[in-house]
This record gives C-alpha cells, structure tokens and sequence, in this order.
C-alpha cells in the first residue's frame, strides 16, 4: 500500500492532549481496541507493553485507542502498567476517521463497536501500514517488524 497523508488529530490522553503531528520525526503506532478491562484487549495492550522498550529503541511511539472515558483509561494503564497512552474517542471521532467502527455479533444480537485495527505512521507523518480485523496473539511483535522495517 502506498504511504497515504493522514489527517492530523487531536484527543485527550491520560497524559493530557495528544497531536499526532507532534511526533513527526518519530513512528507512530495507533492501535484501537474495544473496551478497557476486556481479555482480547487485556492481552493486546499487555503485549504492547512488553515490546514497549523495543518500539522505545527503534523511537516509536506507541498509544491505544478506545471509546472509555479517560478515567477508566487511567484505571486500566494502572492496573496492567502500561507505559504509553491510551486516547479517549468518547464521542468517535478518531473512530470514524479511520473507519474503524462496525456491525458486530456479540452474543447473537448486532451492536455497533470498535473492530480492532492497528496503524503505522512513519517519522513523516505518513499512514505506512493498516492492519484491521486483528488477531491478539502475535499481534504487537507483527507490528514491532514492520516498525523495524521503516
């Protein structure tokens, strides 16, 4: 896929504002998950975390994604001691930037949510690399490669 200009954006963190366009000159990893607190997104967040030195090397960023408030956001970056940010996107509008929100099966009823997804923005600011429909396991070191790749 060609390297695509991404919108710049703007969202709260649990560190305060975040600016994508603040980190040029650095990769980016965007990664949005569904809820805070959940096993796939437990695990997906944990897995970053512990690469999180290893993106650290390489000078990549790296922040999640969900629709919680910061607060529980918070509460989840402490309890599994996650060393990146998490974004609020309470009202989706990183969500529907990125197409990101779907139809999904939960239980055999139809509910609106998150499809996880992963972005890959170079030190320029270029959206490099997409993965949607993601898997957790393995997930994070796939991305740590392609950061490698840059």
């Amino acid at each position: 896929m060609p390297a695509k200009k991404a919108s710049d954006f703007i969202a709260e963190s649990t560190r305060g504002q975040f600016k994508l366009s603040d980190y040029k000159g650095h990769p980016v990893v965007v990664y949005f998950y569904p809820k805070d607190n959940t096993p796939g997104c437990t695990m997906e967040s944990q897995q970053f975390r512990d690469l999180h030195s290893k993106f650290a090397k390489l000078g990549a960023t790296v922040v999640g994604v969900s629709r919680e408030s910061i607060k529980s956001h918070q509460g989840f970056k402490t309890k599994y001691e996650l060393p990146f940010e998490l974004l609020s996107d309470a009202d989706e509008n990183l969500c529907s930037q990125f197409d990101v929100i779907k139809m999904k099966n939960m239980y055999g009823k139809q509910v609106r949510g998150i499809e996880r997804s992963t972005f890959l923005f170079d030190k320029n600011g270029e959206l490099v690399r997409e993965w949607r429909k993601v898997k957790v396991d393995g997930h994070a070191e796939e991305v740590l490669q392609a950061v490698k790749a840059l």
